[in-house]
């Protein structure tokens, strides 16, 4: 026996006899759970009405939800929805016998970030325009979406997917449900620890600094943080499809590390400008 390796093969979720209620489906829940509880203090700490948080979270869920199906859509399998248009949005998917029932299966974190702030913004423009900037819930709601993103990472890696490189050693996941006898990094695992991780960070520079000041200056260390993380650990994980497989091989960067650069330079032109903001204000 390999004690180096594990073996992985869990299942994919709490079978309730009739239903199977799958870890992947429980780790989005738990994780709008948890981030509703955070903005909730938040909110308490700033003073702002509670009665605020309902609509927020709706905003939220739907933004985050859509976001990501269509960013899975566009940014990595076009070629074959853009044939398969109903599928987009309904849980099936045409087996050329027919349809099936799939769930849905695709969702990407950079539409997913997309989803969020354009909900953020609509959500700033009904309730908070006047009383709060845009940077000012822009700030906070960040605070919220690493755990999110973490437990996300743990849904895929009970759905051993997003896999990780093989390791070429006898150390590593052994991922039984892809029918493989060989160890691949746990890339899944590794983001998820990172995001952990990152939520700590945010929720010290928001609890103990004065860097809330400085309007934008959270965001854009989020921007930063996060895409960073998922920059690197890109490098772990395998390729996902064909088209994501020729970006790679023409450029030596996989699609979601193309992604990911955009957003870490964004965060740090708002970081900036939340630097010279905040010291024009201050400047006697």
């Amino acid at each position: 026996m390999n004690y180096l390796s594990i073996v992985w093969d869990p299942s994919l979720g709490i079978d309730l006899g009739f239903f199977t209620v799958r870890y992947y489906s429980m780790m989005y829940i738990f994780g709008f759970i948890a981030g509703y509880y955070i903005m909730k203090k938040i909110f308490e700490n700033e003073n702002l009405s509670t009665d605020f948080m309902d609509p927020l979270v709706t905003y939220a869920v739907a933004g985050v939800l859509l976001g990501a199906r269509l960013g899975h859509v566009f940014f990595y399998d076009w070629k074959y929805y853009k044939n398969h248009l109903e599928e987009i949005l309904l849980p099936i998917r045409n087996t050329g016998n027919g349809y099936e029932f799939t769930g849905f299966q695709g969702l990407a974190s950079h539409g997913a970030t997309i989803g969020l702030f354009l909900a953020t913004l609509y959500f700033w423009n009904k309730f908070l325009r006047g009383k709060q900037s845009f940077l000012w819930i822009l700030d906070r709601i960040t605070l919220s979406v690493p755990i999110g993103a973490g437990l996300i990472r743990l849904g895929n890696l009970f759905n051993s997917e997003i896999v990780g490189k093989p390791t070429g050693t006898d150390s590593g996941f052994i991922f039984v449900k892809l029918g493989e006898n060989f160890p691949r990094y746990p890339a899944q695992l590794y983001e998820a620890i990172a995001y952990f991780l990152m939520l700590f960070l945010m929720l010290f520079l928001y609890w103990k600094t004065n860097l809330k000041k400085y309007e934008g200056m959270l965001f854009g260390i989020f921007f930063i943080v996060l895409w960073s993380i998922r920059f690197f650990i890109e490098f772990y994980k395998q390729v996902q499809n064909k088209t994501d497989q020729i970006r790679l091989d023409e450029t030596g960067l996989n699609t979601g590390q193309w992604l990911s650069i955009p957003f870490v330079l964004g965060g740090i032109v708002i970081a900036i400008y939340a630097v010279k903001t905040y010291q024009k204000k201050h400047t006697i």
